[in-house]
């Protein structure tokens, strides 16, 4: 693992990246609203998937340069994290991947994933985990690191200091926070490394004293 990674990342900036034994992940700010996009490389045999064409296309299609992509998934249907997707698509022939929940706002037809599919990059896979309230099909994407701590890709339903904006809905924000608590909190270890749909990562570990108090004032 990359020591020197910290995924701080400025929009415009350069890319941040982090080496595991198996998978590089290029972290790059794209876009007015500092979307985070994440380009996943298989390091056996080359094969790439992108986590929310979120804007800056052609930023996003020189981070792919001349190698096939053979995956793009958007991890929920809010337009600042699929703006890209269609110019990302046409350019690569790319499979586009999305909830069913989410798929009518997004502009292109996308095949289904579901909550606990596996979705392979090269030899790596992610698990989808279906995390309802910030939106009714926002997923997240956990990778099980087999020589180290998972890695957690979480959209816009987790951040460090909270779950997403639930737009003072107390029933999506019940949702929301049982739903992160049950399937993320209870179900990973502290060494679990999140990284948003904006801003910089964090672990389980660091924000686990907090989701009381995340619970208790509502959002």
């Amino acid at each position: 693992m990359s020591s020197s990674y910290t995924g701080n990342v400025e929009p415009g900036g350069a890319p941040a990246v982090r080496e595991l034994p198996g998978l590089r992940i290029t972290k790059l700010s794209v876009g007015p609203m500092d979307n985070n996009a994440y380009l996943l490389e298989c390091l056996s045999n080359g094969d790439l998937l992108l986590i929310d064409a979120a804007n800056e296309a052609p930023r996003l299609l020189e981070l792919v340069g001349d190698r096939p992509l053979s995956t793009v998934v958007t991890t929920h249907q809010h337009m600042d994290h699929w703006v890209a997707l269609e110019e990302v698509i046409a350019a690569t022939g790319a499979r586009a991947l999305a909830h069913p929940d989410d798929a009518e706002g997004l502009p292109i037809t996308t095949s289904p994933v579901v909550d606990g599919d596996r979705i392979p990059v090269g030899d790596c896979e992610l698990e989808v985990i279906h995390l309802v309230g910030h939106t009714p099909g926002s997923i997240a994407l956990l990778y099980r690191d087999p020589s180290g701590s998972p890695h957690l890709f979480t959209g816009d339903s987790l951040f460090p200091g909270g779950v997403g904006n639930t737009h003072d809905d107390p029933v999506a924000f019940a949702s929301l926070i049982g739903d992160v608590e049950h399937k993320l909190f209870d179900a990973l270890p502290d060494e679990t490394w999140f990284y948003p749909g904006h801003g910089k990562d964090s672990t389980l570990g660091a924000e686990r004293p907090s989701v009381p108090e995340w619970r208790a004032r509502g959002w």
